[in-house]
């Protein structure tokens, strides 16, 4: 059984992070170096729940449009029913969008401990606020208007940064910052050479080669 790991992204919107989820999740999964991976996104639950068109999806929605953070209770209950439901014990687990507060970050603490892992990788791609801004306004959403954007980076700032700072010194993480101004493929090839694992991908693709 190949050792389960365990990845945390944090990262401005616009920085590109749920795409290199997505990469690492692929290159893991085509290099064998594990053989079950898990990649949760909170924002993902959310659009779900305001898709519903409950009571508390238009509780959301205003929220979401007004580029404030959920509350704490719902957002952990979110990410603790995705774990419950589909973690195993050799799973590989990518966390993107959770946490995004310091007590987030005392319940994501907690689960790992509960989980057993010992090993967690702290992935930040890190964007300046002008490239940040500038993504944003060319998606042509409607809820990036000039205070939703302000807004997004004061919880940023106030909320986001010092849940990611909870884990600095902390045993058994270790914090990977990566240059996000860069393309999308040189961001992957940086975080790939952060982790350590690029040399596992040569011994995989050999391997396979000598079938």
């Amino acid at each position: 059984m190949k050792t389960p790991q365990t990845f945390v992204f944090f990262g401005i919107v616009g920085s590109g992070k749920g795409t290199q989820v997505q990469l690492l999740e692929q290159y893991l999964k085509d290099s064998n170096l594990s053989e079950d991976v898990l990649s949760t996104s909170t924002g993902n639950e959310y659009r779900k729940i305001i898709e519903s068109g409950s009571f508390t999806s238009l509780l959301v929605k205003d929220r979401y449009n007004k580029g404030y953070l959920q509350p704490n209770f719902l957002t952990i209950s979110l990410f603790t029913n995705i774990l419950t439901a589909n973690m195993k014990e050799n799973t590989t687990f990518i966390a993107d969008g959770f946490p995004r507060t310091i007590e987030q970050s005392e319940a994501f603490e907690s689960a790992m401990q509960f989980y057993g892992r010992e090993n967690v990788h702290v992935v930040y791609i890190e964007l300046g606020k002008e490239e940040a801004t500038k993504r944003m306004k060319l998606r042509g959403r409607s809820d990036d208007t000039d205070e939703g954007i302000a807004q997004r980076f004061d919880e940023y700032v106030n909320n986001v940064i010092p849940a990611m700072n909870y884990f600095k010194g902390k045993d058994g993480y270790k914090m990977h910052t990566i240059n996000g101004e860069q393309t999308i493929e040189e961001v992957h090839q940086d975080l790939i050479k952060s982790l350590g694992i690029s040399s596992y991908l040569w011994v995989a693709r050999l391997s396979c080669l000598m079938r």
